[in-house]
């Protein structure tokens, strides 16, 4: 089984933007260590708890602060972009660090309709153009003596593109498409065995990929001991519950989510986004993760962990590491 991280660079209460991205890099540097395969940063607008608005930016500051990892978005929010831009972007990366980069996408609106309108100065783009601009930088990604527009740099071989989904829908474009696919289960963990299903059964090769290529997304709190787990996970459940309601997206101190009363409507919300996680000891992550590649048919996870202590989520990550790797 293969391990890869995603990353939010979420900041936690009482600390800055700056000391997230300064731990986004710490821990692609330690993971690198520990053998996972990639390191992939999101992209989020008009939040004040999530610093990693610019994928590219980190991801060039990432990958020159390591040696070997793959670093990717996870993923750029294709639908408010220009697909020939994004193109460019991603092959200058890739020149400056061959073999490395991937190229996650999402056709995730990226905020509110004003944020929307925002990041594509005011113009109003269909989320239905999704598969037509996949295919738009699919050409572009790839140069022919056709194109009367070109992307450039020219690279030996441009990056993978990987397109994002947590619905049946996503997965049918990545399979039309030829592009590798990315399960949110974190997200939605409801129908995925479907979605990876169909993407396997139906996939069509392209230029960029001859068999089809998949990962799962899902959220992992380890820690030594079930209890210790579980206390620390307390911290990413009420940061789900804001984020959910729109409201401050910083992750609360353990003080804090110790001291919070849920209401009865809280406690249902935080059991049902369980499900999108895993919390346990490093032997029960291993087992849980273990069934869940037998249910999608994946041997690699890409592993998110959002908790109040930087240090609980480096530990996290090499407990997992050191059952799994």
């Amino acid at each position: 089984m293969k391990l890869s991280v995603l990353d939010q660079s979420v900041i936690s209460r009482g600390e800055d933007a700056g000391t997230a991205l300064r731990n986004t890099v710490r821990l692609a540097r330690r993971t690198e260590e520990l053998g996972y395969t990639r390191f992939w940063v999101a992209e989020h607008h008009n939040t004040n708890g999530l610093a990693g608005s610019a994928p590219q930016v980190l991801i060039s500051h990432i990958a020159s602060l390591t040696d070997s990892i793959r670093v990717g978005s996870g993923g750029v929010l294709l639908p408010q972009y220009s697909p020939y831009k994004i193109a460019e972007d991603f092959k200058v990366l890739e020149t400056l660090f061959p073999n490395r980069i991937d190229l996650g996408i999402g056709r995730s609106p990226g905020g509110s309709y004003e944020t929307r309108l925002a990041l594509t100065d005011g113009l109003k783009k269909s989320m239905n153009e999704f598969p037509g601009q996949v295919a738009a930088l699919q050409e572009y990604l790839h140069l022919s003596p056709d194109q009367s527009v070109k992307a450039y740099p020219d690279v030996t071989a441009p990056p993978l593109p990987w397109i994002l989904g947590i619905t049946h829908r996503g997965a049918r474009v990545a399979a039309e498409k030829g592009t590798a696919f990315t399960f949110g289960h974190f997200i939605n963990p409801v129908n995925g065995k479907r979605a990876l299903d169909y993407y396997h059964s139906h996939f069509q090769p392209s230029h960029s990929l001859s068999q089809p290529k998949s990962n799962v997304c899902i959220f992992v709190v380890c820690a030594p001991t079930q209890a210790e787990a579980e206390e620390i996970a307390l911290t990413q459940d009420l940061w789900l519950l804001a984020v959910e309601k729109g409201r401050d997206t910083e992750i609360p101190t353990k003080e804090e989510a110790k001291a919070r009363i849920l209401s009865d409507f809280e406690k249902e919300k935080v059991k049902e986004n369980r499900r999108r996680t895993i919390i346990g000891t490093p032997q029960k992550v291993k087992e849980e993760l273990e069934m869940l590649s037998e249910v999608y048919q994946t041997d690699e996870f890409m592993i998110i962990t959002n908790v109040a202590k930087f240090e609980d989520k480096l530990r996290s990550y090499e407990l997992v590491a050191d059952a799994v790797l």
